[in-house]
């Protein structure tokens, strides 16, 4: 008897990526200098979009290893992991996983608004970064970080700035300012520069901070 193998998740990469770290390093003497010092690394994107957004909410203020465990439960609950599946199980279930009340409800409402095409998945090609963002801030435990977030690693879009960010304003601290404070205009006026590749920039701030990309 033969057992099924799911397909294994290829990453996908930006196009632009290229285009971007050659433009920020005639832009930006940081960039100039950052750029080099990652090699081949790259922003990825793998899995889709239901499962990005629900991992988003499982890890809200726990740590990522204590997220990874619940994830792991919450995910064990069902064979395939959609909003159909997740609306079909037992709050009690979902809670024994680890959840928090607030967290299956909020995944309760997100598989909600994918299952109902509140949210139009689809369309999102065609759509403009804030017009997204205001169709995910609708569902409950998502607010504009995590939308930015889902906007850079899932969607790729290339010129996200995430000024709630803490990485991304640590990074410009300590690259631009010599470690001294920085108010979210001075970010934004560092970032002139980097238009219209913010979420390269972005990306290697944080690597600046931790080598290690991370993959939603």
């Amino acid at each position: 008897m033969s057992v099924a193998v799911p397909p294994a998740v290829v990453p996908m990469t930006p196009e632009y990526w290229a285009e971007a770290c050659a433009h920020l390093s005639r832009k930006d003497r940081v960039m100039k200098k950052l750029i080099p010092q990652f090699g081949d690394a790259i922003l990825e994107t793998r899995g889709d979009a239901f499962i990005t957004l629900a991992r988003s909410i499982v890890g809200q203020q726990i740590s990522v290893k204590a997220a990874q465990t619940v994830w792991d439960r919450f995910s064990a609950l069902t064979k395939r992991l959609n909003p159909a599946a997740v609306l079909k199980l037992r709050v009690d279930d979902m809670r024994a996983a680890g959840l928090s009340a607030r967290k299956v409800e909020y995944l309760v409402d997100l598989a909600m608004h994918f299952s109902s095409g509140t949210v139009h998945v689809k369309a999102w090609q065609e759509m403009d970064d804030e017009a997204i963002i205001d169709e995910l801030v609708a569902i409950r435990g998502i607010g504009r970080w995590t939308a930015e977030m889902f906007l850079i690693f899932h969607l790729l879009r290339p010129n996200v700035l995430p000024l709630d960010d803490v990485g991304l304003i640590n990074g410009i601290s300590r690259n631009y300012f010599s470690g001294e404070p920085v108010s979210r205009s001075d970010a934004r006026e560092v970032a002139q520069a980097w238009s219209p590749y913010a979420t390269v920039a972005t990306w290697y701030i944080w690597r600046s901070l931790d080598p290690v990309p991370v993959a939603y």
